[in-house]
């Protein structure tokens, strides 16, 4: 029960609140300047949304760990991350930026986006890596069938699969690394497997430890380790 309070609270703030803010610059902006300061810069950006922003809260000791750094932000769309991608990735001079976007496109977040545009966007962000010396790895969007803050989505399990599809040509055809979180979580019908998520799309803090085996093989991979 906690666990999908911390999520529907990161949810709930980010959709209600920070109107001035409107793409959350503001969020890491601090911790951007220590690290450029300092030029303390991490291996790995990890960008995405609640489910990267709760990875990062559940599990720091996988972060601190390896140098990675999570900029997630909860209810963010692929869109507001293409619009904060300098300051929260480019900046930071990662060696690689591990990309999740799509999950608040399919939930309608902030407006009805076309499949298309998702990729568009995640195409930009990794087009925008590579002309900065960062590798791009490309994430699956985790299985979801329902939203429990956008009831009124029926078809997302579909959509994520078919967007997810998409994805992973992109990644083939451009030689890049594609992690498939999809496949390890989904059920029988693409909803995320009951035990793994207690609200049918955010990973319980355990299910974290799953998705770590793949990222850090991905990882490797894309940095020739």
């Amino acid at each position: 029960m906690k666990k999908t309070f911390i999520s529907i609270i990161l949810l709930s703030m980010t959709m209600l609140g920070y109107s001035q803010d409107w793409f959350r610059f503001n969020a890491y902006q601090a911790d951007n300047e220590r690290i450029v300061s300092t030029k303390a810069y991490p291996e790995v950006v990890f960008m995405g949304n609640s489910i990267t922003e709760n990875w990062a809260y559940f599990h720091p000791d996988f972060f601190s760990k390896h140098n990675f750094c999570g900029r997630g932000i909860g209810g963010q769309t692929s869109a507001h991350m293409l619009v904060r991608f300098q300051s929260d990735v480019i900046d930071l001079h990662p060696k690689a930026v591990v990309i999740m976007a799509g999950t608040n496109d399919v939930a309608l977040n902030d407006y009805w986006v076309a499949p298309e545009q998702v990729i568009n966007n995640v195409v930009s962000m990794c087009t925008l890596a590579q002309a900065n010396g960062i590798v791009p790895i490309v994430s699956s969007i985790p299985p979801c069938k329902g939203f429990v803050w956008r009831p009124e989505v029926k078809d997302a399990a579909q959509t994520i699969v078919a967007i997810n599809k998409e994805l992973k040509a992109y990644a083939d055809e451009n030689h890049l690394v594609y992690v498939d979180y999809h496949s390890i979580l989904a059920d029988e019908d693409m909803g995320f497997v009951k035990a793994l998520s207690d609200d049918g799309c955010h990973p319980n803090p355990d299910t974290y430890y799953q998705m770590e085996e793949l990222v850090l093989e991905a990882i490797r991979v894309a940095l020739n380790k």
